[in-house]
């Protein structure tokens, strides 16, 4: 394995080796199983159907019936679900609302289910465990990367990003490309607990201490809400501008109106489709490089009335020949696969020309901090940030009230 597919392992990775297992102890009756899923809609509906009927060609008895949401609709409708006893057979989780609904009970273990879990790198599937129960399969992963603009760098005469840049690098790039009154802007990093933890650790801090407490009210943590919060207003639009106005960030970078862009490997097919002239490179740090990654797995309803096959479509999903093809073809997300030949493909895709960075971001991982209360402990993070930018609450007091309130939640 080499430097760059170990890195890709190291997030989230599996062998391609071998197929899926065979469906154990089932009946040869017809089996409909539901999967939800927010990461296939809009743009991979298409996609995931031909993921859906190879598995069926695969195995004739079992149909499967995809259902949707939106990101921010997903997990209330997932959770009406469960509580209504109507939980789908199999459903989609992140890694950060993972540990939540494994102590929940809501999902299926598993250990008896499932193939030779051997051919998963082991982080991958520590990340979808809870007590040493295997509890999902990791399925895919993507990182956030600095995206921008070449044409507006070329006009103003400035040199492109490059990995050894600082804060202090992008900062002053940030200014120089700003021109408010033409309402171009030099960077645009959404305010959110997303954007902190990331940047806490950029600054050298930790979220939890040793003894699991909370310590992101720490000097590096006042360093980190202060490059977040200094932004709006400034190098970025203010938050009352960008209003609750959907993909805002978006539609500005591709207009060709914002220079720098914090945003995922997942835009890259939309700016390719808008044909803007940009390339990549891995996010300045401040003390030290971090990098976040994010990482989808799959789950089995605890109540399933059909475990074998849930568990034969999850191993399909998260790692057959036609995912890893598909999803590398679509840049739906990339696979948690290795596989040096899929990913050389990948690499030749331009644009970005800059494509290693993708794997580049990886040798430095930052995971999300991670508990059982998990939606609680992200809006406490971002509503902090909001007090300091809007109500304009002190940094240290605003993030040692919020220190309080994530202790209280565990």
């Amino acid at each position: 394995m080499n430097r760059k597919t170990a890195a890709i392992a190291l997030a989230a990775g599996l062998s391609l080796g071998g197929s899926a297992a065979g469906i154990t102890g089932a009946s040869a009756e017809e089996v409909t199983l539901s999967y939800f899923t927010f990461s296939a809609a809009p743009d991979h509906l298409e996609d995931l159907d031909a993921i859906v009927a190879a598995f069926e060609a695969e195995h004739p008895s079992v149909t499967i019936e995809v259902q949707t949401a939106a990101y921010d609709d997903y997990f209330t409708s997932l959770q009406t679900q469960i509580a209504g006893g109507a939980a789908p057979d199999t459903f989609e989780l992140n890694y950060e609302s993972f540990v939540t609904y494994a102590r929940s009970g809501a999902l299926l273990d598993l250990t008896d289910h499932v193939g030779d879990l051997g051919r998963y790198y082991p982080l991958a599937l520590e990340g979808f465990q809870d007590g040493g129960v295997q509890y999902g399969l990791p399925a895919t992963f993507s990182d956030v990367v600095l995206i921008y603009n070449k044409d507006l760098f070329d006009a103003a005469g400035l040199d492109y990003p490059t990995a050894d840049w600082t804060w202090e690098d992008e900062q002053a790039a940030a200014e120089a490309l700003t021109d408010a009154d033409a309402g171009v802007y030099g960077d645009f990093q959404p305010v959110s607990f997303f954007e902190f933890y990331k940047a806490l650790a950029q600054a050298g801090g930790t979220f939890f201490d040793d003894e699991g407490n909370a310590a992101f009210n720490s000097p590096e943590g006042v360093a980190a809400a202060e490059w977040l919060t200094g932004k709006p207003g400034t190098t970025m639009p203010t938050l009352a501008e960008i209003g609750g106005t959907p993909d805002f960030d978006t539609n500005l970078f591709r207009s060709g109106k914002l220079a720098m862009w914090h945003n995922g490997i997942w835009q890259f097919t939309g700016l390719n489709e808008a044909g803007v002239n940009y390339d990549i490179v891995v996010e300045p740090g401040s003390v030290t490089p971090a990098n976040a990654v994010f990482m989808n797995g799959a789950v089995a309803s605890a109540g399933t009335d059909h475990p074998s096959e849930a568990a034969a479509w999850i191993e399909f999903l998260t790692g057959s020949p036609t995912t890893v093809e598909t999803r590398l073809a679509s840049s739906w997300e990339l696979p948690a696969v290795d596989d040096d030949a899929a990913f050389a493909s990948y690499l030749e895709i331009t644009p970005p020309e800059n494509r290693e960075a993708v794997f580049e971001a990886l040798e430095h991982i930052v995971l999300p901090p991670v508990i059982e209360r998990q939606q609680e402990l992200q809006d406490t993070v971002t509503r902090a940030l909001e007090r300091i930018l809007i109500d304009g609450v002190e940094v240290q007091t605003a993030l040692d009230d919020a220190v309080a309130e994530v202790d209280e939640l565990r």
